[in-house]
């Protein structure tokens, strides 16, 4: 066989092995990849599982409520069976829950039917004892506030449940009814602990009253406030009027807040006599919002709100959100939710204030 014969079959035998390899490559890949594919539809049902999840059923009704030793305000401890004998109505509270804010009236005037059935009023809060004090005793609510340790933990009778959420227990520490989820059950549990069988005549149902959520609509009347600032001021709706303005509720704990404070601070500051008036309305301890006005440089009014007060007149208790107000104090958009709405908003309040200086 000659040189140049043998030097063919060689190569034709290397590029046949590389051939097979490559194809065993092939083989090792389609083998992962359907492995991997096999996970993913294992997975696909776990998800739709979670996804399709129901909420909290809470304690079985007749079932004991799992005991609890917690401080109150006044730092005394308290057990569930220091309400042997008497029946309870155990509310899982936060200060900084809109909705709480929302029904903490309609607890205090029920309070006194609630009492004379021998239902005693308990909150199962957290954060600052001097916080949870002012909010309730604003509306005149005589309720035993209990502190959950550290701020952060969860009694076992409402573990994986949000707030305002109750229940009614009887006077051996069983559960009288199923737990009450949200603004409009919560209540509704309480007037059925408290007896009413009628209506009165100068109150609405709770299908009259349903809590507002979304936001005032445009159109609408902007509710008039009057708080202090943090440069120990006073901001009015009534300031406002004459001009299209930008209202805006945030909160210093909030971290689409911070994002949303550090644009509109900076797009403000660009604009110089030209930005078109902004207000800010913020919400819990004044250090800390100054701390945040300073960080972010902003120089438009910030004020603060006592909890979810102006929030509620709104109709709407999430941050950051942003109200356009016209120069008669009337919304005349939508509510704008996060920063990239807020900041949109706060765009349309420019170009209006321009196109109002050009006629």
């Amino acid at each position: 066989m000659s040189a140049a014969i043998l030097g063919l079959v060689i190569v034709q035998l290397l590029v046949l092995l590389l051939l097979v390899g490559v194809v065993y490559q092939l083989f090792q890949q389609q083998g992962r990849i359907l492995l991997q594919m096999d996970a993913i539809e294992q997975m696909i049902p776990e998800a739709g599982e979670a996804h399709g999840a129901e909420a909290p059923r809470g304690i079985p009704v007749a079932s004991p409520l799992p005991g609890f030793e917690l401080p109150d305000v006044d730092d005394a401890i308290v057990r569930l069976e220091d309400f042997e004998g008497r029946r309870l109505l155990l509310v899982n509270w936060s200060t900084t829950c809109g909705f709480c804010e929302a029904i903490v009236e309609d607890l205090a005037k029920l309070q006194p039917r609630l009492e004379k059935r021998g239902v005693d009023v308990v909150l199962v809060s957290r954060g600052d004892p001097e916080e949870n004090r002012s909010m309730v005793g604003a509306h005149g609510l005589d309720a035993r506030i209990l502190l959950q340790p550290g701020g952060t933990g969860m009694i076992d009778a409402f573990a994986r449940t949000g707030t305002p959420a109750a229940y009614l227990v009887d006077e051996h520490g069983r559960v009288a009814k199923p737990m009450a989820l949200g603004a409009e059950q919560v209540p509704e549990l309480a007037r059925e602990a408290a007896g009413r069988q009628i209506k009165l005549a100068t109150e609405r149902s709770l299908s009259e009253s349903k809590l507002m959520r979304d936001g005032l609509p445009p159109g609408s009347p902007a509710p008039t406030f009057r708080l202090p600032t943090l440069s120990g001021e006073t901001v009015s709706l009534e300031q406002l009027r004459g001009s299209e303005a930008l209202l805006v509720f945030s909160d210093p704990e909030c971290g689409p807040c911070e994002v949303l404070a550090d644009d509109l601070a900076h797009w403000h500051r660009s604009l110089g006599d030209e930005a078109p008036p902004v207000v800010m309305i913020s919400r819990g301890e004044r250090e800390m919002n100054r701390r945040k006005v300073e960080e972010h440089g902003i120089a438009f009014p910030v004020a603060i709100q006592p909890a979810w007060k102006v929030s509620k007149a709104y109709g709407i208790f999430s941050t950051p959100v942003g109200f356009l107000i016209d120069e008669n104090g009337v919304i005349v958009r939508e509510v704008a939710r996060g920063p990239e709405a807020v900041m949109a908003l706060a765009h349309d309040a420019l170009e209006h204030r321009k196109e109002a200086t050009t006629r």
